[in-house]
């Protein structure tokens, strides 16, 4: 009987469940950034624990992956030094950490890990080292002996001047009545002190910091005879307000007060729950303009979506920032808070005056700058703070400002800096008149358009949308970066200066010069009614120059069958409407003749069949004109017999175009070619 042999995949797959199975809960991240410490220690022996230490300091961490190959906390250099881990020491002559650290009770363990200025203290206090050297089950969250250094003098001697009740109580502040491991210390989590009960509040961070009250965890998971010891990098204290309570109490911030007050936010500030609290002082408020200030005070709205802005939806704890992170605030909002060696930055910014301010509720951090959303300023506000400054004076110019900072539901559609690189337009009727079409009437939102909605403007236009797929645009102009909402309006920022249709296809070439033989050739082929209808087309058309190139037997031929020239004017248009902002490398349209264009974009060119565009988006009311200087041949077209002479009315038509070109100066330069052209057509 045949062995069954596992496939290697399924083996692999079934050996990595089962051992995870057998591994047991998964660990913290705490747990996991010392494992990944030890991983990188290893070449040194047994224990030991890859550490990197900032450049100039005494402080350092466990090392994650990320940090390992990036060698920088807050952005200042570190060097790796390898140590025993937690719960081993050296042995003379022997590679590595081989040895656990003896068992001993809580007492002596304050020694062995570093913290021996707590003994010191604990030995001032008649009954807690008893207690500590005992029987029973306690943690201590024990400061090192840096820790008790940096505490002011004020507050050693308010401490060590009545050792039996304020010291005692600080250090029992430290203790809690049974054993705590860090799998324990979950984010979030309060335990309950040996001081009158006390909350220590834990934040268990997802890059394996963990704090107690905002100190953070340098060792941890001591174990003793009776119970276990964790290294911590400062000295707690107790808190006993909430956020709401913590700020009616600062004279810094009076401003604040008032704004929450007026925003109704107090229940929140009072609420249980885990915040980060970015606190604007007075002195934010101060930086801000009075009218903008009054604006938002004086808009409930308004001013509780910049409070919203300022509160954070978990605690963050100063220590927990090592790098660069994303975090959301109550507004829906996305700040970036990062570090800079000890200072705390918020959007790249060193706002942060004093932080880490522990409240049963969260963190306050005091921030000298006010953050205010997007959704709490006006259009003129959010312009500039995008690269939209030139339309932004000529909306001015125009005296359009109003519109931009009072409170209609308005979206602007303002085009990029540079569209204007090649100069200003002048600033006149007719201008103003196209920037109030830029101005849709209603607040919008780019994620709810849909192609083919209409917008309607103050200008009394109507405006489509197309949605492509790499593309949204609203007629000729696409959106260029992320639309930004305001209080009142929305900020569209496009890439280029819109047109607004102004009449059907057939208008459109009728009016233009150029294309006098175009719109002959169309008439010939009986195509009038299709351009002039409703619909949904892209039209390459060719200029005068393009039909001039032909050879004129070819074009003779062309324009004495007019079966034959319909099916070559079907070739120049799309059956969809494609702006050029929305072309990539390659778009393949499908023409009314039945054969595909290829489309493309290259170098800020436009392509139609490899052949260069001359002028892109002249926008008509049931599609889009591009100008090309050469008619296109369908891939399949074959010549096909047509009468000897042409009929009289295709030649009057000519006769009748040739006339209307010499209006115009360009067509006048061209009229012996017509001439030429008409010679020979007779004969």
């Amino acid at each position: 009987m045949k062995s069954f042999v596992w496939p290697l995949p399924l083996a692999l797959a079934l050996a990595l469940t089962l051992g995870e199975t057998l591994a047991g809960p998964a660990k913290s991240p705490y747990q996991l950034v010392l494992q990944h410490s030890r991983l990188r220690g290893r070449q040194h022996g047994p224990n030991v624990c890859a550490v990197q230490k900032l450049i100039g300091t005494n402080r350092k961490y466990f090392t994650n992956c990320k940090q390992w190959y990036q060698r920088k906390i807050c952005g200042k250099s570190t060097i790796i030094s390898y140590e025993c881990c937690p719960g081993y020491e050296k042995v003379p002559g022997e590679k590595g950490c081989p040895a656990a650290l003896p068992l001993s009770n809580i007492y002596e363990t304050l020694g062995i890990v570093g913290s021996t200025t707590t003994q010191l203290y604990t030995d001032r206090t008649e009954k807690l080292r008893p207690e500590m050297e005992g029987p029973g089950s306690f943690t201590i969250f024990a400061p090192s002996n840096e820790a008790w250094a940096a505490l002011s003098a004020e507050v050693l001697d308010s401490l060590v001047s009545n050792v039996n009740v304020e010291l005692l109580n600080a250090l029992r502040y430290h203790m809690v009545d049974r054993r705590v491991l860090t799998d324990e210390l979950k984010h979030g989590t309060t335990l309950t002190s040996m001081y009158q009960n006390s909350d220590i509040h834990i934040h268990h961070y997802p890059n394996g910091i963990v704090t107690v009250n905002c100190a953070r965890l340098l060792k941890a998971d001591h174990h003793a005879t009776n119970g276990v010891v964790h290294l911590i990098d400062k000295v707690i204290s107790t808190t006993t307000n909430s956020i709401q309570q913590f700020i009616e109490i600062e004279d810094t911030f009076e401003t604040l007060r008032a704004a929450v007050a007026a925003s109704g936010l107090n229940t929140l500030l009072e609420s249980d729950g885990q915040f980060t609290f970015l606190a604007p002082t007075n002195e934010a408020f101060k930086k801000i303009d009075t009218e903008t200030l009054n604006r938002i005070l004086g808009d409930p709205e308004a001013l509780k979506d910049l409070l919203n802005n300022h509160i954070l939806k978990s605690a963050m704890c100063a220590e927990a920032i090592i790098a660069g992170l994303s975090m959301e605030t109550l507004g829906g909002n996305t700040l970036e808070v990062g570090c800079n060696g000890d200072v705390l930055t918020i959007d790249g910014k060193a706002i942060i005056s004093n932080k880490d301010n522990l409240a049963t509720n969260g963190v306050i951090h005091y921030v000298d700058e006010l953050l205010i959303p997007d959704s709490a300023k006006t259009l003129l506000e959010l312009a500039a703070e995008s690269d939209v400054s030139t339309s932004i004076d000529l909306y001015k110019q125009a005296g359009l400002g109003s519109h931009l900072s009072g409170t209609e539901r308005l979206t602007l559609l303002a085009p990029l800096n540079s569209v204007f690189k090649d100069g200003v337009p002048y600033v006149d009727a007719n201008m103003k008149n196209l920037l109030l079409n830029h101005i849709v009437k209603d607040q919008l939102s780019s994620k709810y358009l849909y192609h083919g909605q209409t917008l309607d403007t103050l200008g009394g236009k109507k405006l489509r949308v197309f949605v492509y797929r790499n593309s949204l645009c609203i007629e000729n102009s696409c959106i260029a970066a992320h639309d930004k909402r305001g209080r009142f309006g929305t900020l569209f920022t496009v890439d280029r200066m819109l047109t607004p249709p102004i009449g059907t296809i057939m208008d459109v070439l009728k009016v233009d010069n150029r294309f006098s033989m175009l719109v002959a050739a169309i008439q010939t082929a009986g195509l009038t009614e299709t351009l002039n209808r409703e619909g949904a087309y892209t039209i390459f058309a060719p200029t005068n120059e393009a039909f001039q190139a032909l050879p004129p037997g070819e074009l003779n031929k062309l324009m004495g069958n007019a079966k034959e020239l319909a099916n070559i004017l079907k070739y120049h248009v799309g059956d969809e409407i494609l702006v050029s902002g929305a072309i990539g490398a390659l778009v393949r349209l499908k023409s009314l003749q039945g054969d595909k264009l290829e489309i493309s974009s290259k170098n800020a060119v436009i392509n139609v069949n490899k052949e260069p565009v001359a002028e892109t988006d002249i926008m008509a009311t049931n599609g889009v004109v591009y100008a090309i200087k050469s008619v296109l041949q369908p891939p399949a077209n074959k010549p096909q017999d047509r009468g000897d002479e042409l009929a009289d009315s295709a030649l009057e038509i000519f006769r009748q175009a040739s006339a209307f070109s010499k209006t115009s100066q360009r067509s006048i330069r061209l009229a012996p070619v017509y001439q030429q052209l008409l010679e020979r057509m007779r004969h």
